[in-house]
């Protein structure tokens, strides 16, 4: 099934920070139709790098199923203005995470990212949580 355009909502968890981590992430077609859900431990990570970790996981997901065209929902405000440069990441444990996504972002024709409060984020939560 070859899509062109999806809507990824994503979320990243950790218990403690750092600690036991995990994302989750589904991913729409443009008419809001589930394509597929993400729900996986990702070991140890601060709540940050979880985030990354749900972009990239969904990216990568989307990019499998022939998308072109991505918009991303995440309720990390920090996290979507480092992607979309707003501010500049200087952690050094999210740079090569950053440096991921941006790689993705390449593959695409059209990417875009928002910020979204956590109350239309709970899709992806859910799985995040699910997933402990």
């Amino acid at each position: 099934m070859k899509v062109r355009k999806v809507i990824i909502y994503a979320d990243g968890a950790s218990r403690g920070n750092p600690g036991l981590a995990a994302v989750g992430a589904t991913i729409k077609n443009e008419e809001g139709r589930l394509l597929t859900s993400i729900s996986r431990r990702i070991g140890r990570a601060t709540n940050n790098q979880a985030e990354y970790k749900a972009i990239i996981t969904a990216l990568e997901e989307a990019i499998k199923l022939g998308a072109s065209e991505v918009g991303v929902y995440l309720d990390s405000e920090l996290i979507v203005r480092q992607i979309s440069g707003q501010y500049r990441v200087k952690n050094t444990a999210l740079k090569p995470l950053y440096l991921q996504v941006r790689q993705l972002q390449g593959l695409l024709k059209d990417f875009t990212i928002t910020h979204v409060p956590r109350q239309q984020n709970i899709e992806a939560d859910d799985l995040a949580n699910k997933a402990f």
